[in-house]
């Protein structure tokens, strides 16, 4: 779980921008549209895209 700590004198944008980076290193978003229900032809094609990039490496 990500989790920011507002630091002192810290504005909220810097805090937001923090979060953002935790939750995106965590990979929680792309956990949550993997398991989404429905997936738009266009999200499959390019996961299907980056699946095959990945496995040519």
């Amino acid at each position: 779980m990500a989790q920011v700590v507002i630091r002192e004198n810290e504005g909220i944008e810097s805090a937001i921008r923090r979060f953002k980076r935790e939750v995106s290193r965590a990979g929680i978003l792309q956990d949550v549209r993997k398991n989404r229900h429905f997936e738009t032809p266009l999200e499959k094609a390019r996961r299907k895209a980056s699946n095959r990039r990945r496995m040519r490496r």
